[in-house]
Parts: structure tokens; sequence; C-alpha cells
């Protein structure tokens, strides 16, 4: 029965991965249960084994998304002790996300994820508020450390941060990549940087 169980679990994390890769290269709109059932190896019947709905799945894309951002923090966390450092590893990895998939944008902007839906958007809201509070205790983290200005608004650094990736992101996407996303923000870290430690 255990063994079941964990079957189920890794089936239904495979359905969510391969959701999230069809959002990314076909957008919300193009996703459904058919095309998910064959990027996973199932006939569509075999979906509603684990899920009851395309919107079961779209929340379990959310999750996934929530644990991949959260993961995110934790590595930037683990691998430099310096808050700063942290800022920058985040930023970077910020970057490598969205040279990896669009399917963050597509997800977090979409009309159609949200619509008829409030408890989704709430969901939304809060894996994004849930994310942000995590990068500002890094922001506090440095200023209690005297790394990072003591007279910052925290929040407003946190937004700062995010200034860089949002809009890179998004000219990224639609020049297909022909933005360079890296060296944008590897720019913006230096001017950001001088910022936080003047």
């Amino acid at each position: 029965m255990a063994e079941e169980k964990l079957d189920t679990q890794i089936r239904r994390e495979q359905i969510a991965e391969a959701a999230l890769a069809l959002v990314a290269s076909q957008g919300l709109q193009r996703l459904n249960v058919a095309a998910v059932a064959r990027r996973v190896g199932l006939v569509p019947s075999g979906i509603y084994r684990h899920f009851k709905s395309k919107n079961e799945i779209l929340d379990a894309v959310l999750d996934l998304l929530e644990e991949r951002l959260m993961a995110m923090v934790q590595a930037a966390c683990q691998k430099v002790e310096d808050p700063l450092e942290r800022l920058r590893t985040l930023l970077m990895s910020h970057v490598r996300f969205i040279r990896e998939g669009r399917a963050i944008p597509r997800m977090i902007f979409s009309d159609d994820l949200q619509h008829g839906s409030p408890e989704r958007r709430q969901r939304i809201l809060g894996i994004l508020m849930g994310y942000l509070g995590r990068v500002r205790q890094i922001v506090e983290t440095g200023q209690r450390e005297g790394r990072i200005r003591a007279n910052l608004d925290p929040e407003t650094v946190v937004m700062l941060m995010f200034g860089v990736v949002v809009p890179a992101g998004i000219r990224w996407h639609l020049t297909d990549g022909g933005f360079d996303v890296t060296k944008h923000a590897e720019r913006s870290w230096q001017i950001l940087r001088e910022v936080l430690t003047q």
C-alpha cells in the first residue's frame, strides 16, 4: 500500500512537471489533459486516476512553482554566508529560471489561470508574498550584519531587485531569447550593490 501511494505521488509530480513544460512551450490556453497525458506516456483517462480535472493539475503546477522558488532561496542561503552574495546568487538563479522556461510569467500573469477562481488568485499572491518575504529576510540579515545599509526599507530593496528581473524576463520572452538577460542582470547587480552598500 505504501509503495502504491509513493507511485501515485511520483506520477502526480510527473504530471505536474509535464503540465509546467507544456505551459512554458505552448502557453496556458493550449494546456489540455490529452497533451499532458501524451507527454507523460499515459492515455488521457490515466491522468484522471491522479487528478480529477485540469484545475487540479493547475493547482499542482502552482505547488511545483512554489517549491522551486523556495528551493532557490534555500540554495542561495546554503551556498554562501554573505547576505549580499546571497542576493546576487538569487538574482542569477532567477536569470537561469527565465532562460530555462517561460512558464512562470505565463502562469502568474495569465487571466485564464485566475478567471473565475478567487482562490487561485489568492494562492498565486500567497506564493509571491511568501517568496518575497524570504528574500526580505536576507536583506534584513544583511542590515543587521552591517553589509546592507540600515536606512533602506527592506521591502523596497526586494522590489528593486525584482525590478531588474521582471522587465528583463518580459523582454527576453518577447524577443524569443534575443535579449541578453544574463549580461543585463550582471550589470544591474553592480549598480544595485552600490546602492545597497554606500
